[in-house]
């Protein structure tokens, strides 16, 4: 029996009661006037109360009022129950009861009804207290009601049983004529003040039918609010504890297996089995991470500071499980959270079980699934890292990739990728098989646009100079993508895969752009070895240079280069960033760190990388136009003069020139100089589209300062 118990309630086996007042220690005349009772009220014949003598109505009213104690009508004092949302009971007395008698104050006291005073309503409280919490009891124990409320009811019950004892006591007492109204009110005293506050919690969780976290926050906010009266505080709390030993171990099994034990749906941790760890790999809006498990609303008072822990340390146990590690939170006898009693104490547990699982599961995620490699791997192949596979590629999927994406074979294309990789240093990466390749159905434009979590699709989105090409081949929908299981599709998911390929195809087409400039450019070194260097060729190799000093500026501004004209040239975006994650990688104490440093690093890049800026569209432009010059430049040789012999294989093809007459000469000089006038329209557009790259670039570099570097190199192209 707890500390209120043991204060409040007489044992039957204990000391005999003692009335604090004279009337109390005068038990002889209770006992004469109870052996004048008539037989018919000890028979049951129902008669007015008025019948009886004054004396012998006070004992027939105690006897009554010991009845209504535990919910049993009396004679002379009837109970009436109004069932409904809230419940209520009343009490109807005789009214033929001695007026002397009713005019008596102790008397007096007991009765609300027919026009009595307010200070009379002292005893039916706990009267109606100890019928609603019975009835609580017997509603709540009910399996529906859940295990906080079964836990509930069981603590309200065994104080049901100390308070029916409590009855019994002063009922034999009264049968030995020991029991005067004086003291029935003095040893009813102690429960007038715990038991209707414990009838304001039931009447409220009845009401708004509480369960789980409710019920426990309702009890301890009435505590708070009992903080004047420390017996019945205390009463409240040990309540609060008995009901939240169901709710901890619950809690128990999230902390340190990863399991929700779940039935009645009471924990603050809510489930969502309709979201499957596949989707990580799936579907770019998965929020698997996020809402497979989350917090609900109702959260319990004393866990509040800890909700966000507990959730984590939760999913972390679920993780490894599903990777069929079943591990669980080394914990002793004592400190487990159904033991520890105390609000600091579960915190205390709670944070070491939290450490215990990261540092698990970070383990494992490093070590045995090895995320460093993983991670590694993707950059040499989508970001280019080690890019001779790609050469190599590029050269012999070229005639592939040169047709529209509907008519381009997946197969045959990873095929190619498959002997790139074998014939190249990338054979050597263990992970290399893992790589496949894809074929967009859209351009790197609209498919940033449909990515409507991106800034992009809010930027560009409404431009009117958007245009997306009347036609569209491999070339510019080709991508590589990555196979990632579980669980490091956890920190490598679709998002982050399509982020990575997104960068890719970005560095993709800017190689694609520069191999066509590149052979543009070999053309006019060729034509220079002839010794033919007419205007045209002179005006072309000028512009040529100029868009290749362009497209390298930006590739180098994007990635590592190797071998790139100049050392000046340091990396800018990709080389450094990747540098600063990986080094927050190491040093991450959780999971989640690792997504958020690897999020932060991706979202970066594509912003860093400028597909997130309005100058992309700028920079799209100008590919094009380098693109559409590249293979106008082939047309150069068409009216260039026989070449002379040379023993120079790659000049093979220009000794096949027919020699041309006078008039034919006069033709390819007209021709020619419309040659000249094509090249030079593409030189103003392509002048023109950098010259408005300028401020541009300008005005972002003061909001944004990575983009200095790229402005300082691109605004030089034309400098020459």
């Amino acid at each position: 029996m707890d500390e209120y118990h043991k204060n409040s309630l007489v044992e039957p086996s204990m000391q005999p009661l003692h009335a604090p007042t004279e009337a109390s220690k005068q038990p002889s005349a209770l006992e004469g006037c109870r052996s004048q009772v008539p037989v018919q009220f000890c028979s049951g014949v129902d008669k007015p109360i008025g019948c009886f003598h004054a004396a012998i109505q006070e004992l027939i009213v105690i006897d009554d009022i010991l009845s209504a104690l535990v919910g049993i009508d009396g004679r002379y004092i009837s109970i009436r129950r109004v069932e409904g949302k809230d419940d209520t009971v009343s009490f109807q007395v005789d009214a033929s009861m001695d007026l002397a008698l009713q005019a008596r104050s102790l008397i007096h006291s007991f009765f609300y009804s027919n026009g009595m005073n307010e200070s009379a309503k002292r005893i039916f409280p706990l009267c109606e207290s100890y019928i609603l919490i019975s009835q609580f009891v017997e509603s709540r124990s009910q399996f529906k009601s859940g295990l906080v409320n079964h836990a509930f009811a069981a603590a309200l019950r065994t104080l049901l049983l100390d308070y029916q004892a409590m009855v019994a006591q002063l009922e034999h007492q009264f049968r030995l004529g020991k029991l005067s109204v004086q003291g029935l009110w003095f040893y009813c005293q102690p429960m007038l003040g715990a038991m209707p506050a414990l009838t304001i919690v039931i009447k409220k969780a009845s009401a708004s039918n509480f369960i789980g976290s409710a019920v426990l926050n309702l009890l301890q906010s009435q505590a708070k609010a009992m903080a004047g009266d420390h017996v019945v505080r205390s009463l409240l709390e040990k309540m609060s504890q008995s009901a939240s030993q169901a709710y901890l171990v619950i809690l128990e099994r999230w902390v340190y297996e990863g399991v929700i034990d779940d039935p009645y749906g009471e924990f603050f941790i809510a489930e969502n089995k309709s979201l499957q760890k596949e989707s990580l790999t799936q579907d770019y809006y998965t929020k698997y991470w996020q809402q497979r498990y989350s917090l609900k609303d109702d959260i319990p008072s004393f866990l509040a500071n800890a909700a966000e822990t507990i959730l984590t340390t939760g999913k972390y146990l679920n993780v490894m499980r599903e990777c069929g590690h079943c591990i669980q939170v080394p914990v002793a006898e004592n400190t487990k959270l159904t033991m520890v009693g105390s609000n600091h104490r579960y915190l205390e547990c709670i944070k070491a079980a939290y450490d215990f699982a990261s540092g698990e599961l970070l383990n494992l995620i490093k070590d045995k699934y090895d995320l460093k490699g993983k991670l590694m791997s993707i950059k040499h192949y989508l970001l280019l890292d080690q890019g001779d596979f790609l050469v190599h590629f590029m050269d012999i999927a070229r005639e592939e990739l040169m047709k529209k994406p509907d008519e381009i074979s997946v197969e045959k294309l990873q095929s190619l990728l498959d002997l790139a990789l074998r014939s190249t240093a990338a054979v050597a990466d263990p992970y290399h098989e893992d790589l496949t390749c894809c074929v967009e159905k859209t351009t790197l434009l609209k498919r940033l646009i449909e990515l409507k979590d991106l800034q992009i699709s809010q930027t560009i989105s409404g431009n009117d100079d958007l245009e997306e090409p009347l036609s569209i081949t491999g070339l510019e929908t080709f991508s590589l993508s990555f196979k990632v299981q579980w669980p490091l599709s956890l920190v490598i998911s679709k998002k982050a895969l399509t982020k990575y390929q997104l960068i890719f195809r970005c560095l993709f087409h800017c190689k694609y752009v520069n191999r066509q400039l590149g052979a543009a450019w070999q053309l006019h070194q060729g034509l220079r070895r002839l010794d033919k260097q007419g205007i045209a060729i002179s005006v072309s190799s000028l512009l040529c240079r100029n868009m290749l000093k362009f497209i390298n500026s930006l590739l180098h501004y994007l990635t590592f280069e190797a071998g790139f004209p100049t050392s000046v040239f340091l990396v800018y975006v990709l080389e450094p960033n990747w540098h600063i994650m990986d080094n927050r990688l190491q040093t991450a104490k959780s999971i989640d760190e690792v997504l958020q440093h690897h999020d932060f690093f991706l979202d970066k890049c594509l912003r860093e990388c400028l597909l997130l800026s309005p100058v992309l569209l700028k920079l799209e432009t100008m590919k094009s136009i380098c693109l559409q010059y590249a293979a106008a430049a082939q047309w150069l040789v068409t009216y260039s003069i026989d070449a002379p012999k040379t023993d120079s294989p790659e000049l093979d093809k220009y000794k096949k020139l027919k020699l041309r007459t006078r008039s034919q000469t006069q033709k390819v000089t007209a021709e020619n100089a419309t040659v000249i006038e094509s090249i030079l329209k593409f030189e103003r557009k392509f002048s023109a589209e950098l010259q408005s790259l300028g401020p541009i670039l300008s005005s972002s570099s003061r909001a944004e300062p990575y983009l200095t570097h790229l402005a300082q190199w691109l605004l030089g192209v034309g400098s020459d």
